[in-house]
């Protein structure tokens, strides 16, 4: 039988791939073991492993809520996560704006900016859009 961590790993492995696994492993501490455990677990594990929504929705619906919650390291992550599910540079921008009417302006103009910022170094913009 497979625990929710073990399930929550691989889904983490998946959706943000082995390359970035491999770095939190290399960089988990002591100290933050404890809520990496529970991210692995509760977020991946219960979460990202329920029937119901594609993950390119699961990674829409964070982008969006990462937004709301002005925090641009986990939006930096979770766009990998979008963009490894399948979301196309077209619909990160329309996920994005369509907070700019629930989060406000500054909040959506910082998420761009983390954003633009993400897809230009990966090659998908050319920095001049």
């Amino acid at each position: 039988m497979t625990s929710l961590r073990e399930t929550g790993r691989r889904i983490l492995g998946e959706v943000l791939g082995a390359d970035y696994l491999a770095k939190r492993d290399a960089s988990t501490t002591d100290f933050n073991a404890p809520i990496r455990e529970f991210s692995e677990t509760a977020a991946f594990g219960m979460l990202w492993s329920r029937p119901g929504l594609e993950r390119k929705t699961r990674s829409l619906l964070c982008l969006a809520m990462l937004t709301a919650l002005n925090r641009p390291n986990e939006l930096r992550m979770h766009l990998m996560s979008a963009l490894n599910n399948g979301c196309s540079v077209e619909e990160i921008q329309e996920a994005l704006l369509h907070t700019v009417g629930y989060c406000g302006i500054p909040a959506t103009r910082d998420a761009f900016e983390v954003a633009e910022a993400f897809l230009t170094e990966r090659g998908l913009l050319s920095g001049d859009e």
